[in-house]
């Protein structure tokens, strides 16, 4: 129980932060309906329990099956079976992402059913399945991360061009809400279990990067979809009402039910999926059997608080504060009070815990993960604060900073040591998490809507992209630092080797 202790210690120093900003920006410039700042509070209180059960869960239950699951695949030695296993994992474990179900219900809302949230749901699962095999293949054949993020990034601004600019946000969005609180714990062990059964001094890199290449999936089949339908033009809008009162406890109530129902979709394949290998790949001792089954209850509970309070207390709270800032005659502080909130968010996203622990552990504590939170708390802190910029200047675009940003990531991939460059595309999806894909896609959607000239699905959407984007640059420029400190030394520096 020590070690719940610390996560609930940890969380609570993760979650205090941005709800302090908040109440803050509600005191001062940008006062919010008073019920909905006793919802917002509500709900970080269950974020901060949640959370910390779910990191726990996570510990002892996500990870050893994704690592148990990759090492079983790799010893089996036919391709077939990766292959196959692989596609349907990753197809299972995404459709139910909780982060990629809250997306594409907002997208179905503001599209006015456009685009349905199962067919959204659909789409983006197949192309994580199939992106999850490739990644696997190249763990496999030892193939350059560098090289194959070159060519299907390149891939990816080939089939921008046929694209229209509501598709690309939704697309690169839905690349960063995949990698959510499920997915993330579960595709690093399992990249993890692969590379192991390899061994040697590769290893510990290769268990880097199948996150990044598995969230690269429903980027290209979201614009796929977009040029088989032909739909040119997506608009949209939301439907604020800064004078709606739902009550306080109301809304968590009809909160828990969904959450519940959700969490069990989410979890019950991977719980099919694990006791099928039990039978005949893992035989696991019953001991270690019921560990992992304890695990994915304390996973099942923490997911459930931590959804309840981000939909019932952050979400409605964050478009609200986007307004009323958006509102404001010198609203220009939505740049700065971006960036803050892009810095502290991050330090509420579970799944950068767990990459976080595992760049350690992996890296024998020459990577420390606080230098990893501090670098992308910086990274999506720009990320956000630049995004404010395009909300309030109509003629930026999206692909104005995802072009040159992409571009640069992947140059700088040959130049960083390699396991800098799986850590930062990882990360990159990691820091996109639930936190984001709710408070800070709700915070820029209410300023949208106040913005005169501002279009909710084309601006507000893309935050998500930007979140995912700008870490990839600043993990490596970290990657630089370490191997310029590793050569004035004059030592290999173990986990931080050049290429």
């Amino acid at each position: 129980m020590n070690v719940l202790f610390n996560k609930f210690k940890e969380v609570i120093l993760a979650v205090l932060p941005i709800t302090l900003i908040v109440l803050i920006l509600n005191f001062t410039v940008a006062p919010i309906e008073t019920d909905l700042v006793w919802r917002f509070i509500v709900g970080a209180v269950l974020i901060i329990i949640g959370l910390a059960i779910f990191l726990f869960g996570a510990d002892i239950g996500i990870q050893p099956i994704g690592s148990l699951m990759g090492s079983s695949l790799t010893k089996k030695k036919k391709m077939w079976i990766m292959i196959v296993f692989g596609f349907v994992l990753g197809f299972l474990i995404t459709i139910a992402e909780p982060d990629l179900q809250v997306l594409a219900g907002q997208v179905s809302g503001v599209t006015s059913g456009a685009i349905s949230k199962f067919s959204l749901l659909l789409v983006v699962s197949m192309g994580v399945g199939v992106l999850l095999v490739v990644g696997l293949m190249r763990i496999v054949f030892n193939k350059s991360l560098s090289k194959l993020l070159t060519i299907v990034y390149g891939g990816i601004f080939l089939l921008s061009i046929f694209t229209s600019s509501g598709f690309l946000a939704i697309s690169f969005d839905a690349a960063g809400a995949t990698t959510g609180s499920m997915t993330v714990p579960f595709i690093l062990a399992l990249g993890l279990g692969v590379s192991s059964v390899k061994g040697g001094k590769e290893s510990e890199e290769d268990s880097f990067g199948l996150v990044a290449i598995a969230s690269t999936g429903p980027i290209i089949s979201v614009l796929i979809m977009s040029i088989l339908s032909k739909v040119e033009v997506l608009t949209g809008n939301l439907a604020y009402d800064s004078t709606t009162t739902k009550g306080i406890i109301h809304p968590f109530i009809e909160e828990i039910p969904k959450m519940l129902f959700e969490v069990t979709i989410a979890l019950l394949p991977l719980l099919i999926m694990f006791c099928i290998f039990q039978i005949f790949f893992f035989k696991l001792s019953k001991k270690k059997f019921t560990k992992i089954l304890k695990g994915l209850g304390y996973t099942f509970i923490g997911l459930v608080l931590f959804l309840t309070g981000v939909n019932a207390g952050f979400m409605e709270a964050g478009s609200a504060t986007g307004y009323a800032v958006a509102v404001l005659e010198h609203n220009w502080i939505l740049v700065p009070i971006g960036f803050i909130l892009g810095f502290t968010v991050i330090f509420a996203e579970p799944a950068v815990y767990v990459l976080n622990e595992q760049v350690e552990t992996v890296t024998s504590g020459h990577i420390k993960k606080k230098v990893i939170l501090y670098t992308l708390s910086l990274g999506v802190a720009f990320a956000v604060a630049l995004s404010m910029i395009r909300i309030m200047v109509p003629w930026i675009k999206l692909w104005h900073y995802l072009l040159p940003g992409y571009i640069l990531s992947i140059l700088m991939s040959y130049f960083v040591p390699k396991i800098f460059v799986g850590i930062a595309f990882d990360s990159g999806g990691v820091a996109s998490g639930p936190m984001t894909a709710t408070f800070i896609l709700a915070f820029a959607q209410g300023a949208a809507e106040a913005i005169d000239g501002a279009n909710v699905l084309i601006d507000a959407f893309g935050i998500i992209a930007m979140v995912a984007l700008i870490p990839l640059i600043a993990i490596q420029v970290l990657g630089l630092i370490y191997k310029r400190k590793a050569i004035k030394q004059g030592v290999e520096v173990s986990g931080v080797r050049g290429n």
